[in-house]
């Protein structure tokens, strides 16, 4: 890598306040050993990244239950 491409100790403190303010962060275990490769190569073929698609999964699964709730009052 050149030289002048590399980030400065700033630029990589400034990114992780940014992050830290603007950003939850939730760890997830998925079982068993190896579904997390199956998750991303599943994401690949969407061209998502793993992070975007378990956004978009969260997402639509939470407005499909909420639309049933509101069918089922």
């Amino acid at each position: 890598m050149p030289e002048d491409s590399k980030i400065s100790k700033a630029q990589q403190k400034a990114v992780h306040e940014y992050v830290k303010r603007n950003y939850d962060r939730i760890e997830l275990t998925v079982k068993p050993k190896g579904k997390k490769e199956e998750i991303k190569a599943h994401a690949e073929l969407s061209g998502e990244t793993l992070n975007s698609f378990i956004n978009r999964a969260i997402d639509e699964t939470m407005n499909r239950d909420t639309m049933q709730a509101r069918k089922e009052i």
